[in-house]
């Protein structure tokens, strides 16, 4: 090998080796690469203070929805047939998934939906209302949407140990309100999730303690309710 080709080849080894090393890239070939990732969280960890703090979003994100999301690829690691269908397709198909692993993509199947949806239905200078088609889907199902919003707290508060307060489309958009315990998603029962409240202690506690009333009361702050409209206007196209 001439000196100038030996130069080359070591910069170039020297580059491959770099960019294994870069914090977020994953060391592994490109066909070896998980078929689900954790998405970056699309605002500051304290953005939406004062009603859910930095630390516990850095926790929240970082830690509870990344193991999700390993855990939800080592489930499905020798199974590339299903991880390729999307994540949706396959909760709301889940029976087809092997029983060996069923339960896993389940729990870590619903972790990683349920929170990717958490992240973008937040966000910095939210709250008050919904407006247009959803403000007036919301009064016809629910008389309006202060009562909507009573019966969201109430299914919240009535969800005994873990789990989620959901708003979700069913045929044609319909809206529907029910709770799911742990990480059991909407998609499951055949729902489109819309807006999803996480009752889950890790969601509230260093803040808030055991006052999941204070925490659910302060979360209607942080509520975009435009990611909710869209969410709701493609559920009733059938998107």
């Amino acid at each position: 090998m001439s000196f100038l080709s030996r130069r080359t080849f070591l910069r170039a080894a020297g580059a491959s080796a770099a960019t294994l090393a870069l914090p977020g890239v994953p060391l592994l070939a490109a066909e070896e690469a998980p078929a689900f990732t954790l998405p970056k969280l699309p605002y500051a960890f304290d953005a939406l203070e004062p009603h859910i703090d930095a630390k516990t979003m850095e926790i929240h994100h970082d830690r509870h929805h990344a193991a999700y999301v390993a855990n939800l690829n080592a489930a499905l690691k020798d199974k590339p047939d299903i991880a390729k269908k999307g994540l949706a397709v396959i909760l709301r198909d889940v029976k087809q998934v092997p029983d060996d692993v069923r339960q896993a993509v389940v729990n870590n199947g619903g972790g990683h939906a349920n929170h990717t949806l958490f992240w973008e239905i937040m966000g910095p200078k939210a709250g008050g209302e919904p407006k247009g088609p959803l403000a007036q889907a919301i009064d016809a199902k629910f008389g309006s949407f202060a009562k909507f919003q009573d019966m969201l707290n109430d299914a919240a508060m009535k969800r005994f140990g873990s789990g989620w307060a959901w708003l979700a489309a069913g045929d044609k958009g319909a809206l529907e309100l029910f709770s799911t315990a742990n990480q059991d998603s909407p998609y499951l029962q055949g729902k489109t999730p819309l807006l999803g409240l996480d009752v889950w202690e890790h969601a509230y506690y260093l803040k808030y303690q055991n006052k999941r009333a204070d925490y659910v009361k302060a979360w209607w702050n942080v509520v975009n309710w435009s990611k909710v409209a869209e969410l709701h206007a493609a559920a009733s196209k059938g998107g």
